[in-house]
């Protein structure tokens, strides 16, 4: 069932799972699904209030854009021309902007299908956002089925060229307390995107001996923000992470066809935003972010990735699974 109250979306499933869903920044502010007892539980950060939501800098649950992640020294080059944005991680431009997709009101509409219920936002982005080129025209598809899945579908079009990786930004915390870094991760990754510190380079290195190996399940380290090479960009829907909180039972598997996965285990956070009884302290949550290549528009083996031409339609599909052990 989806249902809208003051422009805020509810949607429950068949087993009693339910999502909330705000038109600012398209942003999931609740997710309840059950622990190995059956009870439900949140298990994401959230605001108590949705006007909170305009002034917390952590991007919390939104979708970000034009692109998310970071564009070194805050520009970039497409088609001879040279487009300057703004730097709001300094000297970087991160996530859109100080005045992203995340700080967007999105055009909402709920429906029903019938392996569950679902809405769509939209939002049309004008020449010129941020300093990027071109009119886009975006739409978000969040569906919650009535097998405990949170699928998020992407698309969008423009009239003129431009760089274009959407992501979603939740902090997940299966416990619904405390941090995550008792969590369990794995990442079905081999190799990773190094950075100078955090930027990357256009290298692609083995996890293989080094902290980032997540092949199997381990503890969430305390220091992750680094992108996983997770797939190609192909197109193809597959496994790239599964997170497992070993107190609540809780399991949750993400599948994309991304080529990407930004790991960040909540490092920044610092104990300013609290909602649902909880204070979002440093590791409080941590964000499984698919995507394309962080900085993908400035190197050229990447850069196909994430430019986006009138006659192509760009696609993002995000899925989390939930189970229980």
């Amino acid at each position: 069932m989806s249902t809208s109250v003051a422009g805020v979306l509810y949607m429950s499933n068949a087993r009693g799972a339910s999502a909330v869903i705000a038109p600012f920044g398209a942003t999931l502010v609740e997710l309840r699904m059950p622990d190995r007892a059956g009870q439900l539980g949140n298990v994401i950060l959230a605001l108590d209030q949705i006007r909170a939501y305009v002034n917390q800098p952590f991007f919390m649950g939104a979708i970000c854009g034009r692109v998310a992640n970071r564009i070194r020294n805050a520009r970039f080059e497409l088609d001879g021309l040279t487009f300057e944005l703004p730097a709001n991680d300094p000297p970087h431009h991160l996530h859109g902007g100080p005045n992203g997709w995340y700080r967007a009101y999105w055009t909402t509409q709920p429906f029903d299908n019938p392996d569950g219920p679902a809405v769509a936002l939209t939002h049309n982005s004008p020449a010129g956002d941020a300093g990027y080129p071109g009119t886009v025209q975006t739409r978000i598809i969040y569906q919650l089925t009535h097998d405990n899945q949170l699928r998020i579908s992407m698309r969008a079009t423009t009239d003129r060229p431009t760089p274009l990786n959407l992501t979603q930004h939740t902090y997940w915390n299966l416990a619904g307390a405390g941090t995550i870094l008792d969590h369990q991760l794995q990442v079905l990754a081999e190799t990773y995107t190094p950075g100078d510190p955090i930027v990357p380079t256009g290298a692609i290195a083995p996890v293989q001996g080094t902290p980032l190996d997540y092949r199997s399940p381990r503890p969430v380290g305390p220091d992750l923000d680094h992108n996983f090479v997770v797939g190609q960009p192909d197109g193809e829907l597959r496994e790239v992470a599964r997170l497992t909180d070993p107190k609540s039972g809780r399991v949750m598997a993400v599948r994309t066809d991304q080529p990407g996965l930004q790991v960040y285990a909540g490092k920044f956070l610092d104990g300013s935003t609290s909602g649902r009884g909880v204070t979002h302290v440093r590791h409080a949550g941590v964000c499984l972010e698919t995507q394309a290549f962080p900085n993908a528009i400035q190197i050229p083996a990447w850069r196909d990735q994430v430019i986006l031409r009138p006659a192509s339609t760009y696609r993002h599909l995000m899925i989390h699974r939930f189970t229980r052990q």
